[in-house]
């Protein structure tokens, strides 16, 4: 497979370590750098997990690591934030100490169905310190919300600005919030998870957001969505028949094209003036002292 167009694409937040696809991590790596993808930013979720992320990232120059601890993660879920052990926060500090180039994340506040059986004062203790430690490092950091919007932005404010950014990942808040958000240091990334709103409402928040302020993703392997499965990449094109049913609802960074031409249509841009764009952001974002990201804008 050959890059498509010549683009330049960046996967502004993926699990390339998750259990479920890690096996065949350096297959989808290849599978997505030959589809245009330049970089991929891959994101930790529990102190299970770092030490899988560092390791990918030593491996491939392409992968920008990040360290966080996430509220769960499926498949059971975890609940890593009430599962975490007593010297989490030191674990995590070692992690930066080791990898000067990892930004922070994945962390987050969520009062959806996982999130609701997690005391949220609890959750805003923890996304809180890592907050505080994002903004200390000078790192930008990657924030999962679900329904917590106004929670978001009230700890926002009281702890930001971040001229480092905050990356809203698979952001889906409303049109309203994304001016007082961009104006703390917020970037908002989109995934496949857009599908699944009404499109008049994805359009108008689309719109809202600032052009120096968009970034695409993954969220591999989550993040699907509705698309149209005859449009997908496989997850690994030399898979065994068994193999390949089991990791067909599995997603995997190549698909970035997909929710590159969905958000190109409702922009009404064309799709290579947005990769282009996208690609830019998230450069500029991650071109932070000790990154292996160079300025390439």
């Amino acid at each position: 497979m050959s890059s498509m167009g010549g683009m330049r694409l960046f996967d502004a937040h993926c699990h390339l370590q998750d259990a479920r696809i890690a096996a065949v991590a350096p297959r989808l790596i290849r599978t997505a750098i030959d589809s245009g993808v330049v970089r991929f930013s891959v994101n930790g979720v529990s102190e299970k997990d770092w030490h899988v992320v560092k390791q990918m990232s030593d491996e491939y120059p392409s992968i920008i690591p990040s360290f966080g601890l996430h509220p769960w993660q499926v498949p059971l879920p975890l609940l890593y934030v009430t599962e975490r052990s007593p010297n989490w926060f030191d674990t995590l500090m070692g992690f930066f100490v080791d990898t000067p180039g990892a930004a922070v994340g994945e962390i987050g506040l969520d009062k959806g169905s996982h999130g609701k059986t997690i005391d949220f004062t609890e959750q805003v203790e923890v996304f809180r310190q890592q907050l505080e430690l994002a903004k200390e490092l000078q790192r930008p950091v990657s924030v999962h919300c679900v329904r917590a919007f106004g929670d978001l932005l009230e700890i926002l404010k009281q702890t930001g600005p971040f001229p480092a950014g905050v990356i809203l990942h698979s952001y889906m808040g409303s049109a309203e919030m994304v001016p007082e958000l961009s104006n703390l240091g917020s970037y908002f990334s989109f995934s496949g998870f857009l599908t699944s709103m009404k499109e008049q409402k994805v359009k108008k928040m689309l719109k809202s957001v600032p052009k120096d302020r968009i970034l695409i993703e993954t969220d591999a392997p989550d993040g699907l969505s509705n698309f149209n499965k005859e449009s997908l990449i496989p997850v690994c094109e030399e898979d065994t028949p068994n193999e390949g049913d089991k990791l067909a609802s599995l997603n995997h960074p190549a698909n970035i094209h997909n929710v590159l031409e969905f958000v190109s249509m409702l922009l009404e841009m064309p799709k290579e003036e947005v990769a282009e764009l996208c690609y830019q952001n998230a450069v500029r974002l991650f071109s932070y002292p000790g990154s292996k990201v160079k300025s390439e804008v």
